[in-house]
């Protein structure tokens, strides 16, 4: 028996990332795992790599047509849900002087609108002591450049994760926040030129108290313990982050 055996998760943007390696820990620990994502091919290589414990859900969090279809196969898959990790979200860095109103308007469809209707349609089949986490961001409160849209969205799940909380409680469900500092999932690269990701993550590293990087494994664990262990905390934002908010 693992230590999340008997237990079931979603993980929204869980193909990869943070999200892959808290469905992986999960999966590992005995928990059934439904991921989702708008890539096929990351599920599905996703759901190979996780085993006979996951299942996978190919959506996007923006459309509220997909999240009452996911309803549909959380309620038809698993039932009742244990733990729910709104992760999915997107992080384009976008200068103020420049930004466009498309690119405000995705951003806060995914990160913002797409987190508040994860939990609403998912909230009537999480069970009473269910954890949700919510994933924020150091840029919540930093003022990082380059950062005013992401941070603003990441802001506003901050103040979610304690509605919410006041919202759930009554039900017994717990809502946290856990706040990733620079996290090395690849991402940089996939959407920045390899010298402007360099330079990115040469000023991260310099600006953290702890000089790294942290691991997508770090984040995770640190999900796993909001989301079952801390029973006595709720509305709370967990900083993971090398002490970047902290020192």
């Amino acid at each position: 028996m693992g230590k999340y055996s008997d237990k079931n998760a979603v993980i929204t943007g869980g193909g990869s990332g943070i999200g892959f390696a808290t469905a992986e820990l999960l999966a590992d620990g005995g928990a059934r795992v439904m991921i989702t994502g708008r890539s096929e091919a990351t599920l599905d290589a996703a759901r190979e790599r996780l085993g006979r414990n996951a299942l996978a859900v190919r959506g996007d969090v923006s459309s509220l047509s997909d999240l009452d279809a996911l309803a549909e196969r959380v309620k038809g898959e698993l039932g009742t849900v244990d733990a729910l990790f709104v992760n999915a979200g997107i992080a384009t860095l976008t200068p103020f002087g420049s930004t466009t109103e498309e690119t405000y308007d995705e951003l806060f469809a995914t990160n913002v609108k797409g987190a508040y209707f994860t939990v609403q349609k998912l909230a009537p089949l999480l069970g009473e002591g269910a954890g949700v986490v919510l994933t924020t961001s150091v840029a919540n409160v930093m003022g990082l450049l380059d950062s005013s849209v992401y941070a603003a969205g990441k802001a506003a799940l901050r103040s979610m994760a304690r509605s919410f909380s006041r919202e759930l409680l009554p039900r017994g469900i717990r809502v946290n926040a856990v706040s990733p500092g620079p996290v090395d999932t690849g991402a940089l690269d996939r959407t920045m030129t390899a010298e402007a990701a360099e330079r990115f993550k040469a000023e991260r590293v310099a600006d953290n108290p702890m000089r790294r990087f942290g691991t997508p494994e770090e984040i995770a664990r640190a999900a796993a313990f909001l989301a079952f262990d801390a029973t006595y905390t709720t509305g709370a934002e967990f900083a993971v982050d090398g002490g970047a908010t902290q020192l």
